[in-house]
């Protein structure tokens, strides 16, 4: 009697390694709320720790908490301009966004009910988002996607970014009725916009 040794399932075998370095690739992908620009893929994020990431952008911001806010004059997306300083006496967020960051499009889709709606009708309260690196048909183009009305700033030479930050978006900038920045966040984190959601309204509630 002549018996077989069974062979192995190597077909198996390798269809579970298969499932196992895609379930590595999309760990190693997922987001950390924090993009610099198109080049800069998830590959290369992926490359530094998120922490190093968040140092290196924070040691990249220009202006802290407590010092005077850089004044600038700004084109909106309307074809209006006007300059940061002509709004002393409000709280202003001013917000560096770009179309193309995945953590700028999710901050900004809490924006109509969170920012716009919740302070409509507040004089004393400015919402400035302003495009970084972005050409006006970008900022057309996003906007006829995503349906948003609310102002937009543009800064397609990165000028106005330019005297904030060095690199990293989205970046906020809170600036008190004084026109000295009161609190600085980079990336997105929804823990983190709430938070600065009740501080916009402390500020509204008191007369520094």
């Amino acid at each position: 009697m002549i018996i077989q040794r069974k062979k192995p399932n190597n077909k198996r075998l390798w269809l579970l390694v298969g499932l196992l370095v895609a379930v590595l690739v999309l760990i190693w992908m997922l987001p950390d709320g924090l993009s610099e620009s198109p080049a800069a893929g998830p590959a290369q994020g992926a490359e530094q720790p998120a922490d190093e990431r968040m140092l290196e952008a924070e040691a990249a911001t220009r202006v802290k908490a407590g010092e005077a806010a850089p004044d600038f004059r700004v084109e909106m997306f309307d074809g209006s301009t006007f300059t940061l300083s002509s709004l002393r006496g409000k709280v202003v967020l001013l917000n560096f966004w770009a179309t193309w960051c995945p953590p700028c499009r999710e901050e900004l889709a809490r924006v109509p009910e969170q920012i716009v709606a919740r302070f409509a009708g507040c004089d004393d309260f400015v919402f400035l988002p302003v495009a970084r690196g972005e050409s006006r048909e970008e900022v057309a183009a996003f906007r006829e996607r995503t349906g948003y009305t609310f102002p937009m700033g543009l800064d397609p030479d990165e000028k106005i970014f330019g005297r904030y930050a060095a690199t990293a978006i989205p970046r906020n900038f809170l600036i008190g009725r004084d026109g000295r920045i009161v609190e600085t966040l980079i990336g997105y984190e929804a823990e983190e916009f709430d938070a600065l959601v009740a501080r916009i309204e402390s500020l509204l509630e008191t007369d520094e």
